[in-house]
């Protein structure tokens, strides 16, 4: 049926590849700042936060939760690197799906990829208000008021800091992406700086004491513990939106992918042993905190400057995260408005800064209309099931194009396929099964309403429909036959 092929129907890996030489958007990035987005969109509230949480179900363990967590994503890591080193081009595990799986599976997870990434920059926003209220009442014993720094459901109006991190965000990704890479360089730079001071004077207050009963939860406590650590690893994917503004892609793109991860990994268990080792396991699981390193800190330490010194880490990294994650979502609304799946207007490039800014500002607003409204609720789980379903198909995507295109250039090479990719699939079946019901029914809803947007407006809209771009193919790897709408394949 002609419905089939045309939703089976793939683009051409290398003519992708091909296609972005033309769009306009500046090749501007080197695997420094690449690297430095990874770091930037990985280090954030995860750290700062989330290892309160993993903590109180795994106890001092929680450090080889970390270092469970870093594996589990490494396979991922190793399939991202692959498919960005081989096809080149903006949109994620989008326009890798749009190679391998078909339209209808690309824009599946596209329609993905803009939920996992919206929640996020709108939840990160009110993270970061928190946090420089907490700055605020450290360094100088002032704070907003709650009318005007929380949003109605939390006990306020109107939450203002988080607007206005969203807005200068959007306004620093319009202005240009060297910009806006050299900036997260920096503050990328500031705070792994000053974690490493907090680990440096936490080794100094070090006490062994705290890690008896190292494993008293045992492994089921380890596994719990790394699902609920898995989400302080989520961000490198978005390196890969980067794909057509990096100088050498299919160089670069695999060092930032891994680096970032391995750099990252690096810090978060130095930090997890610090925090452990400067602070009994009570007042890093204190439930009414949201700011357990800084509590560990405080117990330990008891300096009042330091505080306000991690404070100003956690509002700098958070903003580098609001940065990465934003500029994500814009590129990959950007791929498939290019693709015809979504409105093309989407995807003009501003001639003056080279960045889709028109696009950015009205995402911006978007956000910042939601980070002010709305409370930070269970739907930020939607990120963490959006985030794995796009792990799968990036998995899956490396085994198919081994199989469908085995001679295709790869200047990276996941080791081991189809070992390496089937583990990483099934580790992220493993984590997904875990997620509660309502954040299943919740996505599950999203993606019916996507699928209503495609059969409605994108198949028929599609480039790959309209203008036959691509060499599209059906998964076999034949070349589909194009045939008059309405007419089916016998």
């Amino acid at each position: 049926m002609a419905l089939k092929s045309d939703v089976l129907a793939i683009r051409d890996a290398t003519t992708m590849a091909g296609e972005e030489e033309q769009t306009g958007l500046k090749r501007s990035i080197s695997a420094a700042g690449l690297t430095a987005m990874g770091i930037g969109a990985i280090i954030g509230t995860g750290i700062y936060v989330v290892i309160g949480e993993g903590a109180s179900v795994a106890g001092p363990a929680v450090i080889l939760s970390f270092v469970l967590a870093g594996i589990t994503c490494m396979f991922s890591a190793l399939s991202y690197a692959e498919l960005a080193s081989s096809v080149p081009v903006s949109g994620s595990a989008y326009s890798y799906s749009y190679a391998t799986m078909g339209e209808l599976v690309a824009f599946i997870i596209g329609w993905d990829l803009i939920l996992e990434y919206g929640v996020s920059c709108a939840s990160i926003a009110i993270g970061w208000g928190g946090n420089f209220n907490a700055f605020l009442d450290a360094a100088f014993g002032f704070k907003i008021p709650d009318a005007l720094a929380k949003s109605p459901g939390s006990g306020g109006y109107f939450n203002l800091p988080a607007v206005f991190i969203v807005l200068l965000v959007a306004a620093l990704l319009i202005r240009g992406t060297r910009e806006s890479a050299t900036a997260n360089l920096i503050m990328v730079g500031v705070k792994i700086v000053i974690l490493v001071f907090f680990i440096i004077i936490a080794f100094t207050s070090f006490h062994s004491s705290n890690f008896h009963n190292f494993n008293a939860k045992g492994t089921h406590g380890i596994v719990s513990g790394a699902g609920i650590i898995f989400f302080a690893y989520i961000g490198f994917d978005a390196v890969s939106t980067a794909s057509e503004e990096s100088r050498q892609p299919e160089r670069d793109l695999p060092i930032a992918v891994i680096g970032s991860l391995v750099v990252s990994t690096i810090l978060y268990i130095l930090v997890a042993v610090a925090a452990i080792g400067v602070a009994p396991l009570s007042v890093l699981t204190k439930k009414s905190s949201d700011a357990p390193l800084i509590d560990a800190f405080n117990y330990g330490i008891g300096w009042r400057w330091g505080t306000a010194l991690l404070a100003v880490g956690a509002v700098i990294a958070i903003t580098s995260v609001l940065l990465v994650i934003m500029y994500g979502q814009t590129r990959i609304f950007y791929s498939m408005a290019r693709d015809g799946l979504l409105p093309k207007q989407m995807a003009q490039i501003n001639q003056r800064f080279g960045t889709p800014a028109g696009l950015t500002l009205v995402m911006g607003i978007i956000i910042a209309v939601l980070s002010a409204l709305i409370p930070l609720s269970a739907i930020i789980k939607l990120v963490n099931i959006g985030t794995l379903f796009a792990f799968v198909l990036v998995n899956a995507g490396v085994i198919i194009l081994r199989h469908t295109r085995p001679d295709m250039k790869r200047p990276f090479r996941v080791p081991f396929s189809p070992v390496f990719p089937i583990i990483g699939l099934l580790l992220c079946f493993y984590l997904m099964h875990d997620l509660p019901l309502t954040t299943w029914y919740r996505f599950i809803v999203w993606l019916l309403v996507g699928l209503v947007v495609y059969f409605a407006y994108s198949r028929n809209h599609s480039k790959l429909r309209t203008q036959g771009a691509g060499s599209p193919s059906d998964l076999s790897g034949r070349p589909v036959t194009r045939l008059p709408r309405g007419m089916g394949r016998r």
